[in-house]
């Protein structure tokens, strides 16, 4: 057998289970044994089971002296009960459905089991153990690697898997370069394999996990680094001078330029003078101005005779852009578009032949724009905006629709610098870190779920007032699973409380043009109350709502509760945001205390980051990057930095990986970003 081998070479794998590894992604004896355990049991000692803790997995070691059916012994749902005896005391160990077991377990003989003991009605019990006879020819003892799973499979399945494929684990030959092994002092690949699923001891894991995690990463930051560099060598076809002036644009904005606006505002005019094309991020918190920037750069690209485009993610933030950019660009003779999906064909038409025609200078869209019958004249200056809803191949396909145009991506996520570096490898990264002056804190309160009437009246009181308010719950509907509220109870209790008010419901599953209809209604001051889910995180932007009611908030997560903060304090009177909490734990009141004290999104990103740990924050799949096996991002940082030094002294040396010792290299960059992005590799 080899490592190249279908899975189904190896013994046991039949047609059902090599369709449930194939739904993992596991197709090769290679990809099997390149399936990591998320994480590993120590059972190399044996507990007494009066000196075993509770709740707490254990492995014992005792003498079946009773074996007993529970009930009906021809029914097969009828639970097995066995008495296990040691030298300090007996357990019970039950099986539901154990009939198929009755005669697997001898009076008299000794098995090993491992599982949780727990005290019910003075005697401890076992439910469902894993268990194995003594002398059997597999050992319960040893460090036990626990692996990520498909329903159909079990751990005992993939270990014994494992087992068959590790024949070929000598077939993994060194394939990193010499001086990259030397210098970061890595492992061979068949030693990694070998003691990342059959460990003897944590230094192993240890070395192993080491060199499969540097490995991942330095294939990640190749292919980054390589389209970084590939669009540092590209010639623009879209250089905007630097002496054309935006004063007939700044002078009829209603505010100033913050120092932040006016630096990043630098630095995007000096790319767009270069004469490589730009590629650039800006980061800024909720209601920094990242919006203005962009309009600055578009009315610079237009007066070079360039045309713009900016997508948004939603058709409703579309329509958002296209009503503010209409506002400030047609009193000035800039002829600003449309582009969806609900246009009519009519209209369509017109739009694709004005904006081939360049009678269109800037056009905003949804996901629509990238269709291949959307031609510009001369697209100079691409805008995404949200950027972690799209995909880079999605971006690069934008991109395409111009003669190397310059690429402005904006996010009002909060991004740690250090992680933004990685998860927008390609870009330059400029952050807008000053907000406009004026601007009214949000008031933020924790209150219990026992304030409930208190908080409800306090909305009320603003409603009447002239206000609107939102409230956000986790769920859609109730569940009888999660104890927490859902909108669509929220609005019924709402609707009942206050008949003389006009309340609006959105989430997730309706319709898209039954959100928009809700969600426009909102912004038109037509509801006062919008009950939602997290569907408004990234929404229309109303100055008169001035309350964010956010129930069970420990239910989000720091950044998202910061996310949906932001849709309030957008206009002249102050805001609130009341975080309501169903039930306590100290992560959750850790967010909470975070929530209350600042409102600053990058303080808030990296507590986000400490509190919810490794990969829960960022996952690379929504940024557009390939998904990763083993490492993270946040968890694996100095592993990180590591494997971008080595992939930056790589292609310093060999900037198209033709040298022989980087050709299996070259490969595995390949196959990790696939059709994500376009390699010319």
């Amino acid at each position: 057998m080899n490592l190249q081998d279908k899975v189904s070479s190896i013994r046991g794998v039949g047609e059902k289970k090599s369709k449930l590894l194939h739904n993992m992604k596991i197709d090769t004896v290679e990809d099997l044994l390149h399936l990591f355990p998320r994480k590993y049991e120590d059972r190399r000692n044996i507990s007494y089971i009066m000196e075993a803790p509770f709740d707490k997995d254990v492995l014992i070691k005792g003498k079946v002296t009773v074996r007993q059916m529970r009930g009906n012994p021809y029914n097969k749902r009828t639970p097995l009960r066995i008495l296990v005896q040691d030298e300090s005391a007996d357990l019970e160990v039950l099986f539901f459905n154990g009939r198929y077991l009755t005669n697997y377990f001898n009076i008299g003989s000794e098995y090993t089991f491992f599982g949780k003991i727990v005290l019910n009605n003075g005697r401890r019990q076992m439910a469902h153990p894993e268990f194995h006879k003594l002398g059997d020819k597999e050992d319960m003892r040893g460090i036990f690697p626990i692996y990520p799973l498909t329903e159909g499979l079990t751990q005992a399945n993939m270990r014994k898997l494992q087992q068959e494929a590790a024949s070929c684990i000598d077939q993994a030959v060194e394939w990193l370069p010499e001086d990259i092994v030397k210098r970061y002092n890595l492992c061979s690949p068949a030693y990694a394999l070998k003691n990342v699923h059959f460990p003897d001891d944590e230094r192993n894991i240890k070395e192993a996990r080491y060199r499969m995690i540097f490995e991942e990463l330095l294939i990640l930051q190749t292919g980054l680094l390589y389209i970084k560099k590939g669009s540092r060598q590209r010639k623009s076809g879209t250089i905007v001078e630097r002496d054309i002036s935006v004063r007939e644009f700044t002078d009829r904005l209603p505010f100033q330029l913050t120092s932040g606006q006016l630096k990043v505002w630098e630095e995007i005019q000096s790319d767009m003078a270069s004469d490589r094309p730009m590629n650039r991020l800006v980061q800024g918190d909720v209601g920094s101005g990242k919006t203005a920037v962009a309009q600055l750069a578009m009315y610079k690209s237009v007066k070079a005779g360039f045309q713009s485009v900016m997508m948004a993610p939603t058709e409703l933030l579309a329509k958002q852009h296209l009503i503010s950019l209409k506002r400030d660009f047609e009193p000035i003779g800039i002829k600003v578009d449309l582009l969806c999906s609900s246009l009519k064909a009519k209209e369509k038409k017109q739009v694709l032949e004005d904006l081939e025609s360049g009678s269109t200078d800037i056009l905003v869209g949804t996901h629509a724009i990238i269709q291949p019958d959307v031609k510009f004249k001369s697209l100079g200056l691409v805008i995404t905006d949200e950027q972690h809803r799209f995909g880079v191949n999605q971006r690069s396909l934008l991109a395409e629709k111009g003669s190397d145009p310059n690429v402005l991506v904006m996010t009002a996520t909060p991004i740690p610098r250090t992680l933004a570096v990685i998860l927008y490898g390609d870009l330059d990264i400029s952050v807008i870190d000053t907000m406009p002056k004026g601007r009214r804190p949000i008031r933020t309160f924790l209150r219990s779920g026992e304030s409930r009437e208190d908080i409800y009246n306090f909305v009320r009181q603003q409603v009447r007032e002239g206000r609107q308010a939102y409230v956000v719950a986790p769920l859609i509907e109730e569940s009888e699973n999660i104890d927490c509220r859902s909108a669509e109870e929220i609005y019924k209790e709402l609707e009942s409380a206050y008949p003389d008010m006009k309340i609006g419901l959105v989430h997730g599953a309706m319709k898209q043009e039954e959100k928009d209809r809700a969600m426009e209604d909102f912004a038109a001051g037509e509801i006062d109350i919008l009950v939602s889910t997290v569907v408004i995180e990234v929404g229309i932007d109303v100055a008169n709502a001035n309350v964010m009611v956010i129930e069970n908030c420990e239910r989000f997560g720091l950044a998202q509760l910061h996310q949906l903060r932001g849709r309030v304090g957008r206009g002249k009177h102050q805001s609130y945001c009341i975080l309501v909490s169903g039930r306590e734990s100290k992560v959750a009141d850790k967010r909470n205390q975070i929530m209350c004290a600042t409102e600053d999104g990058f303080v808030i990103a990296e507590e986000d980051l400490k509190l919810r740990g490794p990969g829960e924050m960022f996952g690379t799949r929504q940024h557009g990057l390939p998904e990763l096996n083993i490492s993270d991002l946040v968890r694996h940082g100095d592993i990180l930095a590591s494997a971008r030094q080595a992939a930056d002294d790589i292609l310093e040396k060999d900037g198209d990986l033709t040298d022989l010792q980087n050709i299996a290299l070259r490969q595995k960059v390949k196959k990790m970003f696939g059709e994500n992005i376009q390699l010319n590799l």
